[in-house]
């Protein structure tokens, strides 16, 4: 689908995209940019709710920590070598 940005930078959401997202008056969107590309994403209301449950009972902190101190230490034991 296409849109026209208007003299005012503005972009209209097609009906149909709107529809299918459940965009509505009042509703927020991210724009993305990765290289040329541009993505609109459309934002939960309640951006904590949308996440509720996601996450393992494990917390994810410790998990990222050690996995990070294993980096870590291949990098060091790599730069001995060299």
């Amino acid at each position: 689908m296409k849109a026209k940005v208007t003299s005012r930078g503005q972009v209209s959401i097609p009906a149909e995209i709107r529809k299918r997202f459940n965009i509505e008056p009042e509703s927020r969107v991210e724009w993305i940019v990765e290289n040329n590309t541009i993505r609109i994403v459309p934002l939960p209301r309640d951006p904590v709710g949308a996440f509720r449950g996601r996450g393992s009972r494990k917390c994810s902190t410790e998990r990222l920590t050690q996995e990070r101190r294993s980096e870590r230490e291949k990098e060091d034991e790599k730069a001995r070598k060299n």
